[in-house]
């Protein structure tokens, strides 16, 4: 009835993840890690099962006879996660394929919570999204809580709720309405929107997505001190999505406003300080002090309001702690860099909308 499909690009927290799940379902695991990469279908399989030596056993007949079915690796060839999902729900051929996130954790009972949450579902419901719950953001590193769960800043989990956005943390699809559908778009290359995408064109075609009882957990991974800034690529995909579905997607995915207006904002009076700033040098020396004048009052302000902006940021991210001299340093260059990547991602993202 059901089979669970778990993209991985490799990280450490798949095993984790497909310990959780209880015997049942069948798991594809699907592999896009580059082609490159020798030997991968052997390589990922045997990682998975030495990282989980009681793997087998668990997935051998369970408590109440039920047969375990066993972990097939499928390859996607590192074209993105789009295509990763779409490969491994081709690969499927039960009714429901239930999409996890490599770094989700299923609670205990999470496969009977599941099968519950399908259970006699009317036949215009689509689809059926699980709770994500998100640990407590105090004590970690700024730069940490700026990308939870690895979305753009601003878009983390609210904990204990559903996540916004019908996203494939813990999504589950009718098998036939991905096949009249299409899937996911692979222009979204990324890790971003290709879930809201699928979601709105699901709902378009007259189906339903309801939210259901089961309960993962979705811990926010550090992928090292930039990963807040690297998430601003999430901006690109945001303008395939307005091209797409129109300036009021975000409200129909029942996501929040986005930082894009803030982070344009900051940009455009940093630029300007530069500007302004570098303008009333070459004025005063070609002997127009008053027009100088003007242009470095100019600077002034536009610099106090892009240092406002800038330190606002940076604190909503310091105050939780753990407030060390380095997390302090990197959040606040961070906090500097994020504005321009996300409006060079969003201008690079409208371009190539528009193609």
């Amino acid at each position: 009835m059901i089979t669970v499909v778990v993209p991985t690009v490799g990280r450490p927290g798949l095993a984790a993840t497909l310990a959780a799940l209880d015997p049942g379902p069948e798991v594809i695991v699907v592999d896009d890690r580059p082609e490159h990469v020798p030997d991968p279908r052997t390589d990922l399989a045997d990682a998975v099962m030495c990282e989980l030596p009681g793997l087998a056993e668990a997935r051998s007949p369970g408590r109440d006879g039920e047969a375990g079915q066993p972990i097939r690796v499928v390859r996607s060839g590192g074209r993105g996660r789009a295509a990763a999902r779409n490969a491994g729900w081709r690969a499927a051929d039960t009714p429901w394929v239930v999409f996890l996130d490599e770094d989700v954790i299923p609670a205990p009972g999470w496969v009977r919570a599941l099968r519950a949450d399908l259970a006699d579902l009317p036949a215009d419901v689509a689809g059926s999204q699980g709770r994500a719950e998100a640990p407590p953001e105090a004590g970690r590193p700024g730069d940490v809580r700026r990308g939870t769960a690895g979305r753009p800043a601003g878009e983390g989990l609210d904990a204990g709720r559903a996540v916004a956005g019908w996203t494939t943390a813990d999504m589950a699809y009718r098998r036939e309405v991905l096949e009249r559908t299409g899937g996911f778009d692979e222009r979204f290359s990324g890790a971003f929107r290709q879930d809201a995408d699928l979601a709105l064109r699901v709902t378009a075609a007259g189906h339903r997505l309801v939210r259901g009882e089961r309960v993962a957990r979705h811990p926010s991974r550090h992928d090292g001190p930039w990963a807040g800034v690297r998430s601003q690529r999430g901006n690109a995909d945001d303008a395939l999505m307005r091209r797409l579905h129109g300036p009021a997607w975000r409200t129909a995915v029942g996501g929040g406003p986005g930082g894009l207006r803030r982070h344009a904002l900051t940009t455009g009076l940093g630029a300007l300080g530069l500007l302004a700033g570098g303008l009333a040098g070459g004025v005063a020396a070609r002997g127009g002090p008053r027009a100088a004048g003007a242009l470095r009052g100019a600077a002034a302000l536009a610099g106090a309001g892009w240092l406002a902006l800038t330190a606002e940021s940076a604190w909503a991210h310091i105050a939780p702690g753990p407030r060390t001299r380095q997390d302090i340093r990197q959040t606040l260059l961070t906090s500097m860099l994020i504005p321009p990547a996300a409006c060079a991602h969003r201008l690079l993202g409208e371009w190539r909308a528009r193609r």
